[in-house]
């Protein structure tokens, strides 16, 4: 191990030496955040973690692994390999990147305004199906207002680029601003009371949900479409496992515009996802239950699928006293579902 990094110490000790170091150079994302965000940047230094690949990249010139390493003896050559085995299974946990992709200044009849456009993606690998909202500096403030009213201790480092009286509009404003409300939702991210509170989630799909609902109420299944599949590649990056009522009302969202538009295999496979996330608590109280069992069975029929799984549960919940019989359809349940 010492004579691999004398190695790498020898090249920069045979250097000469330079000239002597000018005058520093302020970083320049640094010297454009500091009068927004307060500190942001330094703030956000704390929130930092090193993953396993951040750990290993300073190894990566020489493909350094620890079972090459033979000169130490038995015993800890069988504890680097323990070492090994350990960090190879170990579950990495999934972060996240937000990305300002697009920003557009908006002139209407009463106001001018700026549209940010943000991208939400898996960190550390390809993410085939990002999820993106638009919205208004006005909203992002309003987020940050409500989480410091009900979370003040966890807000209380988090920083949020300041309101300008003048120059909102210039490239080099807007800029800054994107990079800050990147750097604002990555760090609420972060601290999982924030994460999970249906404040934070809601902030992404709630809107998109009733717009969705809106077209899809109209008989507008081909517009209504893509803010379902939207929504529910924000909330499969954002919320907690589990059979909640906005994943449920978007999977019926999706049942339901394929089902229309009779992309038969498309809607199989969003039903599935619904039985799958109501089996793990199988709660016969829940309304959507008995509803993704029907539509469950009747599309895996007519595609050739296997229904047999979900007619047994079916049949478990009649033997138990349930009316299985008189439940609302999918449909019915989308139109009706109220969400605020």
């Amino acid at each position: 191990m010492a004579s691999r990094l004398l190695k790498r110490l020898r090249p920069s000790l045979r250097e000469p030496p330079g000239p002597g170091p000018g005058p520093p150079e302020e970083p320049p994302e640094i010297a454009e955040l500091e009068d927004d965000t307060d500190g942001l940047s330094r703030q956000l230094s704390g929130t930092l973690s090193l993953s396993e690949e951040s750990l290993g990249s300073e190894e990566s010139e020489g493909e350094y692994n620890p079972l090459e390493e033979q000169d130490h003896g038995p015993l800890l050559t069988q504890q680097l390999r323990e070492m090994w085995a350990s960090s190879q299974r170990r579950p990495k946990p999934v972060t996240l990147t937000f990305e300002v992709t697009e920003a557009n200044v908006v002139r209407d009849v009463h106001a001018k305004y700026v549209v940010y456009t943000i991208f939400v993606l898996q960190s550390g690998k390809f993410d085939p199906s990002p999820g993106y909202i638009s919205c208004r500096y006005s909203d992002l403030e309003r987020l940050k207002r409500r989480l410091r009213s009900l979370y003040p201790d966890e807000m209380s480092e988090v920083s949020f680029p300041r309101k300008r009286l003048h120059k909102n509009f210039t490239s080099e404003t807007i800029a800054k601003r994107s990079r800050a409300f990147e750097q604002f939702l990555s760090h609420v991210s972060s601290l999982p009371s924030l994460r999970c509170s249906p404040q934070f989630l809601g902030f992404f799909y709630v809107k998109e949900i009733q717009k969705a609902q809106q077209l899809t109420r109209a008989g507008l299944y081909k517009l209504a479409l893509p803010l379902w599949t939207n929504t529910w590649a924000l909330q499969e990056k954002l919320c907690p496992r589990g059979p909640s009522t906005h994943r449920l009302l978007v999977l019926a969202g999706l049942v339901v515009c394929h089902q229309e538009m009779d992309t038969l295999v498309e809607a199989q496979m969003y039903s599935e996802q619904a039985v799958g996330l109501l089996k793990e608590t199988l709660d016969p109280i829940c309304p959507w239950l008995v509803p993704f069992l029907h539509v469950h069975i009747q599309l895996s029929w007519r595609i050739g699928k296997d229904k047999r799984e979900s007619e047994a549960v079916i049949q478990k919940l009649q033997e138990a006293g349930h009316n299985t019989h008189d439940d609302a359809s999918i449909k019915e349940l989308l139109v009706k579902e109220t969400v605020n």
